[in-house]
């Protein structure tokens, strides 16, 4: 009777481990500190020049990247085109190309086709025209 137990309170226990690790808590990139503070044509160079060590690097990192934007929609900005960003919210102000901007977000990846870093969760830092 003991042995089992032991045996159910061990199995309670991973249960609940498995459950909390499987399902942990959303990362809040708008309140995280950028890992790494640069422009878009750095990133951007790291990434095309050694793709391996870059993602080492900064793949699921927070990042801060500044840079012009080439192109705009409401839910994605494209910086010097060598960032491309993806906002969980639409863009509020009217932002137009060729104004700098300074975006906080998480590297999720390299598009080797049209060769520009992805970034999700982004939020506007500042906007310089």
């Amino acid at each position: 009777m003991l042995k089992k137990l032991i045996i159910f309170g061990i199995l309670i226990i991973s249960v609940i481990v498995s459950y909390n690790y499987i399902y942990q808590d959303h990362r809040t990139i708008e309140k995280e500190t950028a890992a790494f503070v640069m422009t878009a044509n750095a990133i951007g160079n790291e990434f095309s020049s050694n793709l391996k060590m870059a993602e080492t690097k900064y793949l699921n990192k927070t990042v801060e990247v500044s840079g012009s934007i080439s192109e705009i929609n409401t839910m994605e900005v494209t910086l010097d085109d060598k960032v491309f960003c993806q906002f969980s919210e639409a863009l509020e102000a009217p932002i137009e190309e060729d104004t700098k901007l300074k975006i906080k977000g998480r590297v999720i990846g390299y598009d080797d086709l049209l060769e520009q870093v992805k970034l999700d969760q982004c939020n506007l830092i500042n906007t310089k025209n």
